[in-house]
């Protein structure tokens, strides 16, 4: 198979109708405070034992097209001794790993961020394809305020991402292109969609100049809401904003927006992508690539004790049916119960 017909299968498999992409990929940091949630101590044998158990919920990969996996996780094997990515891939889910080293300030644009981690990528990149990874995902963010994000910050990180998606390409894996314009704040909704428009136009002006393909790429932006610390926008609210920013910056080339949750709650995630898809067809596939919008109820229902692994797994199984249903705009609030 070629480069390009890998690349190809690849976004066919991910954008297929009725799924998304769960996002597993935790860094160290963050899974910790997961699971100090739930009252768990975050050890490599508990993360494992976690992950184990959400990927192998028999019919996953009906509502679940993708996974993003954390590197540990990408060379563990599971609890009946599986490698993790051969298990998602009996569930038809395709494995995927998250390939940026985290983000540091830049340089002389005080409140901005850079994600860091070009150096070495492609070597890095071959070793996790042998892995079993066909795709991969690279984040950069934007804060906003009054003066936030510099121009400066905009140009900085839409070059990084173009250049992360075109190393991606050129090995046969799949990029998502990750800008996530943060949710904190007390910014309305359309300053939300200001900052949005500007950081998506950027994003593509440096994916054409570094010649990435948009037909083998996915994106996972951020939606259009207010800031967490303002007024909460109905689910209309955010489609309508969402949208009217999308179809004027995102060509029409893209297979898939898979928009990430970005600090909402499930129901709130799965209700606003809901409302993009009851809006009628869109030029892309209008999806969803969730972390913890999707598995903050199974790790509750988990809670570091492997007697909880059924109940954990029907958690897991039930929101990720109820996004499947909003990918088709068929989700109503009563599903919940």
């Amino acid at each position: 198979m070629t480069i390009q017909e890998e690349l190809n299968a690849t976004v066919r498999e991910l954008v297929q109708p009725g799924k998304g992409i769960l996002a597993a990929d935790e860094s160290h940091p963050t899974i910790a405070k997961r699971f100090k949630a739930v009252g768990v101590e975050s050890s490599e044998q508990k993360r494992r034992e976690y992950r184990s158990l959400i990927f192998s919920a028999a019919g996953l990969g009906e509502s679940v097209s993708g996974v993003i996996l954390f590197e540990e996780t990408l060379g563990q094997n599971s609890l009946d001794d599986v490698p993790m990515p051969r298990l998602l891939a009996s569930q038809g889910i395709v494995p995927g790993i998250k390939v940026d080293k985290g983000k540091q300030p830049l340089v002389n644009a005080p409140g901005d961020e850079i994600t860091v981690g070009l150096d070495g990528l492609e070597d890095r990149l071959e070793i996790y394809k042998n892995q079993g990874a066909r795709f991969a995902k690279w984040r950069n963010v934007f804060h906003i305020s009054d003066i936030l994000p510099s121009r400066q910050a905009v140009e900085a990180n839409a070059e990084v991402l173009a250049r992360y998606a075109a190393i991606c390409q050129s090995l046969g894996i799949v990029p998502i292109v990750e800008p996530e314009v943060l949710i904190d704040g007390n910014h309305t909704i359309e300053r939300s969609a200001d900052v949005s428009g500007e950081v998506l136009r950027e994003v593509f002006h440096a994916l054409y100049r570094h010649k990435v393909e948009l037909t083998q790429m996915i994106l996972k932006p951020s939606m259009v809401t207010p800031g967490q610390e303002s007024p909460k926008a109905s689910p209309e609210e955010v489609a309508t904003a969402t949208l009217k920013v999308f179809q004027r910056v995102v060509p029409a080339a893209v297979p898939g927006i898979f928009f990430l949750s970005g600090g909402q709650t499930p129901e709130e995630a799965t209700a606003n992508l809901n409302a993009m898809n009851s809006q009628g067809p869109q030029p892309w596939a209008l999806s969803f690539s969730y972390g913890r919008a999707l598995q903050e109820p199974a790790q509750k229902a988990w809670a570091g004790n492997l007697d909880n692994g059924p109940d954990a797994q029907a958690a897991m199984l039930k929101r990720a049916r109820l996004n499947g249903a909003a990918r088709a705009g068929t989700y109503r609030p009563e599903m919940e119960d």
